[in-house]
């Protein structure tokens, strides 16, 4: 169990880092050095799983963690650096200075993200050091999301942490300009924090509540600092369409509701309101001369075509495959690909989206939908062996427990 977990443990609430990202956001902009604000973070929770049982937890567990993790990092500031950096990392216990002016970006943790999301990096160093910082994710969990094995996005985060360091990009209130150029990188990883909390690629728990209302509430105050964006608009719709089936997506026995099977009134309609109303406003922006809809908003589409429906049964396939269409046209990667294959087993049916999906089984390998999306095609056309051992692969892959009880139950239900 990690440390993380641990202390959730003891207090029976969130008051980590990773369930409040703004301490790490506010160590960074004190200190001004990625490096030390996490290693401080880190010798923080250490030192609360070692203490906290035997002197028991605080009243202020969050600012207790913050106030350790603050001396932490003046400690090893004072053994790195000389005489006069010395007294300066001493005044930074008092940190009684002016605070710096937040420019367009108030929030503390927004204001990182987009600091970390700086154009000297490769977009996947960008998204995939964030992700690591600001998002609560592991490297593994990260290395899932690019299809990457482990060590190689490891190596991929030291090296834009230590460009960071070798290019001196300051750690500065990002302009409206910033804003601007580093909005598509901020816009990603906002929506890989979603899908990581949508469903957990490992841990115990099937959805991870804390970073699901953490990228929508993101997704909020990037619509406030930029309200026009149409992609800004686009996710925050999708996030809010698909947040709200959360009460309806695990069973009480804790496996996987796929949107076919749920409970259509346990969705929170509020919700789902809020992200057609969104969809809507841009169908109608672009229609009066907007530009056409980018990724998000596709995505938000999709979703609200599945979400008015009033049961499964009423879905408009044929939309949402045109709408997969051009998806594609902008953006032709494996996965997106693979989910338009699932609309073209229900309009075409399973034998031609399994010829689709079998195009995409080298490269998307390890990948545990794919497996799962050709093993209840192989169910559908009859091929039980042939679904059997897809359904054995998706498991062996899936790290998740309530997607692995579901598949799990799909599996054991062929017939031999």
């Amino acid at each position: 169990m990690g440390l993380h977990r641990k202390l959730v443990c003891m207090t029976g609430r969130e008051t980590t880092f990773d369930g409040d990202l703004g301490r790490l956001a506010s160590l960074t902009r004190r200190f001004g050095d990625l490096d030390v604000a996490e290693e401080a973070a880190a010798e923080a929770f250490a030192v609360a799983v070692e203490r906290w049982p035997g002197d028991g937890i605080p009243p202020n567990p969050g600012g207790w963690l913050t106030t350790t993790a603050a001396r932490r990092a003046i400690d090893r500031i004072r053994r790195e650096s000389q005489r006069g950096a010395k007294h300066q990392a001493a005044l930074m216990l008092r940190d009684t200075s002016v605070p710096e002016p937040t420019g367009p970006v108030e929030d503390d943790r927004l204001r990182l993200l987009f600091t970390c999301c700086h154009p000297a990096l490769a977009m996947e160093a960008r998204v995939a050091l964030t992700l690591r910082l600001l998002g609560g994710l592991t490297v593994a969990e990260i290395a899932r999301a690019f299809l990457v094995q482990e060590t190689t996005m490891a190596q991929r985060i030291t090296r834009a942490k230590a460009k960071i360091r070798a290019a001196h990009i300051p750690f500065r209130v990002p302009s409206e300009r910033d804003v601007r150029e580093r909005l598509a990188g901020v816009l990603a990883v906002v929506y890989l924090i979603f899908n990581e909390g949508y469903l957990a690629s490992e841990g115990d728990d099937p959805l991870r509540v804390d970073l699901t209302e953490e990228a929508v509430r993101l997704g909020r105050l990037l619509r406030e600092l930029v309200p026009e964006d149409g992609e800004v608009i686009g996710l925050l719709a999708l996030m809010l369409i698909t947040d709200g089936r959360r009460a309806a997506r695990v069973s009480r026995t804790g496996e996987l509701v796929t949107l076919e099977e749920q409970d259509r009134g346990a969705w929170d309609r509020a919700l789902i309101a809020e992200g057609h109303d969104l969809v809507r406003q841009r169908v109608r922006a672009v229609a009066d001369g907007a530009d056409p809809p980018g990724r998000y908003q596709l995505l938000a589409a999709i979703n609200a075509v599945h979400t008015v429906a009033p049961t499964a049964r009423d879905t408009d396939w044929s939309q949402v495959l045109t709408l997969y269409d051009r998806l594609v046209a902008l953006d032709p990667s494996p996965i997106v690909r693979l989910n338009r294959a699932v609309a073209v087993a229900e309009l075409d049916g399973p034998s031609v989206a399994l010829a689709e999906v079998d195009r995409l089984a080298e490269i998307l390998d390890g990948y545990h939908p794919l497996h799962a999306t050709r093993a209840d095609l192989l169910r559908r056309l009859g091929r039980s062996a042939d679904a059997r051992a897809a359904y054995d692969r998706a498991i062996a892959l899936s790290g998740n427990p309530a997607e692995r009880a579901y598949l799990t139950r799909w599996r054991d239900q062929l017939t031999s």
